[in-house]
């Protein structure tokens, strides 16, 4: 098949904006579908992760809050494609960003398979939600100037 008969063909069956690797490409529904599934599971692996904490296994607790916010924020590969996202994360908006939100996953891991300290596992697990949720602002056109402005008097 030549090149302009598979763009052809791709623009026919509303395939994705790019390929996520190896010419395999998924339809709008289908990237959708990825988005809202991997987002939610992510959201829910997160948030039962707390109940491990309950029962005194922080390493389990780290190991899954860690995994959902990975998975949550792999679910915005499906509607920008998987290389895109990694491109995008570099980017100088969203590079501080990004850096936090790695080191903050390593740091959450190693504190509490080290140092087993409850209290420092879950500033590690704050400081990754709120790298994440500063990095997914980025995506939403002026979120993060209006976040600020909202939060302006409060840290005045």
């Amino acid at each position: 098949m030549a090149i302009g008969d598979y763009l052809s063909g791709a623009a026919q069956t509303g395939s994705a904006m790019d390929p996520m690797c190896g010419g395999f490409e998924l339809t709008k529904k289908q990237r959708f579908y990825g988005f809202g599934i991997c987002f939610v599971l992510g959201f829910v692996i997160s948030l039962l992760s707390t109940l491990l904490l309950t029962v005194g296994s922080i390493a389990g607790f780290a190991v899954f809050y860690t995994c959902g916010n990975i998975i949550s924020l792999l679910s915005t590969g499906f509607l920008i494609g998987f290389k895109s996202q990694f491109k995008k994360m570099l980017d100088a908006s969203r590079l501080t960003a990004s850096i936090v939100f790695l080191v903050s996953m390593v740091a959450t891991l190693v504190v509490a398979f080290t140092l087993k300290s409850v209290l420092l596992t879950l500033i590690c697990c704050f400081i990754q939600f709120l790298a994440l949720f500063w990095y997914s602002l980025s995506y939403i056109p002026f979120a993060r100037d209006l976040f600020k402005n909202m939060c302006g008097g409060f840290f005045k």
